[in-house]
């Protein structure tokens, strides 16, 4: 049984599994032509992101702004490494821990790829109002 009379139709969770899904494929094709997967456009575009702030960002700032987990988070700051996007330094306060920085073949990648998937977000959610699903967004975000 389930709470929802529609069943799985009715059910906001389910909904935006459906949702997640679908707007990750959008992005993935449209990060594929850039040689960047999704969790890669992530972290290069939040690396970009922090230090265009004045930030100088480490693993575990870059894994908290992403959201991602610490571990996944350095295994692909090391494709982004060898890739020639990103510079990861010895920090000079912490021997423990990696500064980051976009090359600038990272930022310029970051960028495009910044405008490819704003133009699928644009693209994606027309058919509803931007400002409000932020807000909502925003306020899911926050109780989790």
């Amino acid at each position: 049984m389930t709470r929802y009379p529609g069943g799985p139709a009715e059910s906001p969770g389910f909904l935006l599994w459906h949702v997640t899904h679908t707007w990750q494929r959008a992005v993935t094709a449209a990060l594929a032509p850039l040689d960047l997967t999704h969790v890669q456009f992530v972290l290069l575009a939040c690396t970009w992101w922090l230090t265009n702030e004045g930030h100088t960002p480490n693993q575990q700032d870059l894994a908290r702004q992403a959201g991602t987990d610490i571990k996944m988070t350095s295994q692909v700051l090391k494709t982004l490494e060898n890739k020639g996007l990103l510079t990861r330094q010895i920090s000079p306060t912490d021997a423990r821990a990696k500064t980051l920085a976009p090359t600038p073949a990272g930022i310029e990648l970051a960028q495009r790829a910044i405008t490819a998937v704003e133009a699928v977000d644009e693209t994606f959610f027309a058919p509803v109002s931007t400002p409000a699903l932020v807000k909502t967004l925003t306020k899911l975000t926050a109780a989790g």
